[in-house]
């Protein structure tokens, strides 16, 4: 009762009571004192969907279920898949550990090999041992006196065995009668006679016969001697190759029993056992690299070590995930999705001016490190890093990783280079991103809709449930005690529930904007700090809410300040024809609110038809120039079914100069047509938001709490005079989440919202007048605003109808003039041409 008294005893039945204006919140209906009594929220809340997806995503095992998780900014997106990949990453296998190593059939191409958790490691661990043991012990195993004897053994009986081939030989010689010698090109047979050499001048005073016998003998000497040294070749290769298995005999006795303990450690991997025997086999084959090397004079220092260090390096093992420490399956989040880091690389090093590398420069991506896991990436970073989302899609679709380094995919020449073996992968990718990305990839990218069948789709807001109130506390609690923020009472709580509800502009929904509710309970702790208050209540959330848009709203203050000087003409008060204040949002970004703008009609007689000023000078979008052209069809359907409409009007938005979008004054636009038609002038102290159907129905529209507290705060700076309020769509009555102020403006009768349904109800709070009524034989009561408008197009019609006799008698006359003047004769014609001329 108090309240009707304060707003007055006539109260126009469509005007709201201030108790539908906002959903406030009993802090008595919380069921705790505070949030430190409060267990805090883990996961998310009001996220059903998202939450059936996510499990869905994570325990299907099929290729091509990968997830795409979609949702504005500030929803809880990445904390939440993170915790529930987490969660299901923890009941996960640990997936193998994995090496390259050195190919000793194709260098080129480095081995890939799997091995247990913690088993990569101790195989390096294992082959680093090794390699040292075999530096240390084959080089001692060769300066034994044994081998000494055993390799002075073989060569004494390769000495002996080439002494009896050339004795043998020289006793041969000596009985065809000829000497051997050693020259420095050769060895060659000498004749001798009576046991001198034979002269070449002694041997040319020869008869012809005996010079004959004497060249016969020496070719089958010659013979003799190339099979000599044929068999003195084969001795000398015999005792290589014996010294060769002597020294594979010494070198597997100082390190085989290393080589068969770990080939017996690695029975069960037979990739493993068959690299040991690779190992084994080179080392034989490079047993000299081993060996303690003589000093020689080198031309660059260095060199040697270079060398023999390369050739010692091919035997380490190259662990590149090592999962010894693992908990579980591996969780992957990348905020910097480059091509190396989510494929790896393969470094160089410098050498003497020239670069190098080998399979121990191999390094791991991303990919990698998440394989038997998840990987995590945001969709915006992927896309816009060089050739991430390609190569990312090439290895979902092969199943493989392969580490190839960018430049190599488009050089103009092909370069010997490593290409490491590639490595299966069995990995759960999760892409984070905008819904319009998704959309955007799913139209126009082939592959996405075969990899990404998962959507995960996050919404801005959920139902104001006693279990989501409940939840907002649980959050509130969560993040006061990870951020060591002061806790909150109850009164402190609901008013937050109450500004998540202003968020959404919806009484009945709660925003899970969780980003923005974070904030403004970090803010309401700091003023509660500056307070000295022991826990944040009410008045402190009012305060840092309060804060935080003084903080952003300069651009608002300058447009009340243009409205308060008369720079923007806006009126409160007064009532003009075909002039009314509408109501549209302007958004900055972090920050958006609701300004009053002046809508003007002006209409006349003519055959323009319906002119959208904005639309002529492209300052309309196509929304707005739809809501527009309905206007028409509203407009012929009341008022032309027995005459066309014939007349000329202009609708524009005054001292607008940005782009006009939306068809939330289209409304607005149609009462200024109706005033400027019927001349009845409209209450100035009104503003009108809504937009209109075909059949003249009031459809809501979004912002409303913004717009209306954008016209109060107008009204505010011009004056309150009790009578200005704002039309909003009855529609949008669950949306209103007012300011303390308004409602305390409405419930004193200091300013009014009207929810209308129709064009009539809105036409009659704005006239005065009532819109009237049709008549069974067609026309409207008398005195009401569409009988106005009739009247007004009726004699729109009939002038233009006289207009248009006009033009048909003057055709005619026209007509007329013209056959007369061709039955003249043609020297008459020509004269009275002539006479004109003259004129």
């Amino acid at each position: 009762m108090a309240t009707q008294k304060a707003r007055g005893e006539n109260i126009h039945p469509l005007e709201l009571p201030p108790e539908k204006l906002r959903n406030l919140m009993d802090p008595a209906a919380l069921d705790f004192d505070n949030t430190q009594s409060v267990e805090p929220l883990v996961g998310t809340t009001g996220q059903a969907r998202a939450v059936d997806a996510i499990d869905f995503g994570l325990n299907i095992k099929t290729y091509g279920y990968n997830l795409f998780v979609a949702g504005p900014t500030g929803t809880g997106r990445n904390t939440t898949i993170r915790a529930y990949v987490e969660n299901a990453a923890k009941n996960g296998s640990v997936p193998p550990d994995w090496c390259y190593v050195f190919n000793f059939r194709d260098p080129y191409r480095p081995s890939a090999i799997s091995l247990p958790p913690g088993q990569g490691e101790m195989l390096a661990k294992d082959m680093d041992g090794f390699l040292e043991t075999a530096k240390r012990e084959i080089p001692r195993a060769f300066e034994s006196e044994n081998y000494e004897q055993r390799k002075r053994e073989i060569q004494r009986e390769l000495d002996a065995k080439r002494e009896a081939i050339s004795n043998e030989l020289q006793q041969h010689a000596r009985e065809q009668g000829f000497a051997i010698e050693a020259t420095p090109i050769g060895i060659v047979t000498v004749p001798v006679i009576n046991g001198k050499p034979l002269s070449r001048e002694e041997f040319d005073s020869l008869p012809e016969q005996a010079k004959r016998v004497i060249q016969e003998r020496s070719e089958k000497i010659e013979e003799e001697i190339r099979n000599a040294l044929a068999r003195s070749r084969k001795l000398e290769k015999d005792a290589n190759e014996r010294i060769r298995d002597l020294d594979k005999e010494v070198a597997l006795f100082a390190v085989g029993h290393l080589l068969e303990f770990l080939m017996e450690k690695y029975r069960a991997f037979p990739k493993v056992e068959d690299y040991l025997a690779q190992v084994q086999e080179d080392m034989i084959e490079h047993i000299d690299d081993f060996r303690a090397p003589e000093k020689e004079a080198v031309q660059i220092p260095g060199l040697d070590h270079i060398k023999r260090d390369s050739t010692f390096d091919r035997y380490k093992v190259n662990v590149i995930i090592n999962n010894k420490d693992a908990r579980g399956a591996p969780v992957i989040v990348e905020h910097n999705p480059t091509y190396y880091n989510l494929f790896g690389r393969i470094d160089y090093r410098a050498r003497l001016g020239a670069l190098f590398t080998d399979f121990n420069m191999i390094k791991p991506g991303d990919i990698h490190r998440a394989n038997g896991g998840y990987l995590i990436l945001q969709a915006r970073d992927v896309l816009l890093s060089l050739l991430s989302w390609d190569m990312l899609k090439r290895t979902l679709r092969s199943r493989e990783a392969h580490i190839e380094n960018i430049g190599e995919q488009y050089s103009p020449f092909p370069s010997a280079t490593l290409r490491p073996e590639p490595i299966p992968i069995d990995v759960k990718v999760i892409i984070v991103g905008q819904p319009m990305i998704y959309h955007l990839l799913y139209d126009y990218d082939d592959d996405f809709r075969k990899l990404f069948k998962v959507r995960v789709d996050f919404d801005t807001e959920m139902p104001r449930t006693p279990e989501n109130i409940h939840n907002y506390g649980a959050f509130i609690s969560a993040r006061c005690r990870e951020a060591g923020l002061k806790h909150f009472d109850r009164t402190g709580v609901a008013k937050v529930v109450e500004y998540g509800s202003r968020l959404l502009e919806h009484q009945g929904k709660l925003s899970t904007r969780f980003l923005d509710i974070a904030d403004i309970v970090t803010e309401a702790s700091y003023w509660a700090s500056r307070d000295n208050s022991a826990y944040v209540s009410a008045r402190h959330v009012e305060e840092a809410i309060g804060h935080k848009e003084y903080r952003s709203n300069l651009i608002e203050q300058k447009v009340h300040e243009l409205i308060a000087e008369g720079t923007l003409l806006i009126s409160t008060e007064g009532a003009v024809p075909g002039q009314v204040n509408g109501l549209y949002i302007l958004d900055l970004g972090d920050y958006y609110f609701g300004r009053p703008t002046r809508i003007t009609a002006r209409t006349s007689l003519g055959s323009a038809g319906m002119v959208n000023i904005e639309r002529e000078t492209k300052l309309s979008g196509r929304i707005h120039n739809k809501g527009f052209l309905i206007l028409s069809s509203y407009l012929s359907e009341k008022f032309a079914q027995e005459k066309p409409l014939t007349l000329s009007a202009a609708v524009t938005f005054e001292q607008t100069y940005d782009e006009i979008e939306g068809d939330s004054a289209s409304s607005t636009e149609l009462y200024c047509l109706l005033s400027s038609l019927s001349g009845v002038p409209m209450r100035q102290n009104l503003a009108v938001t809504g937009s209109v159907n075909q059949r003249g129905e009031i459809q809501p529209v979004g912002g409303v709490t913004r717009k209306i507290e954008g016209f109060f705060d107008t009204c505010v700076t011009k004056g309150l005079t009790g009578d200005q309020g704002v039309l909003i769509p009855a529609a949008n009555v669950k949306n209103l989440m007012l300011r303390d102020d308004v409602v305390n403006a409405v419930t004193q009768g200091k300013f009014h919202i009207y929810a209308v349904r129709t064009v009539d109800e809105g036409i009659e709070i704005l006239t005065g007048l009532p819109s009237g009524m049709q008549k069974p034989d067609g026309t409207w009561e008398e005195g009401t605003v569409y009988y106005l408008v009739d009247k007004k197009l009726k004699q729109y019609a009939d002038r233009a109808k006289e207009f248009g006799k006009l033009r048909e008698l003057r055709g005619l006359l026209q007509k007329e003039t013209e056959t007369e003047r061709a039955a003249l004769p043609v020297r008459r014609r020509k004269k009275d041409i002539r006479s004109v001329s003259r004129r």
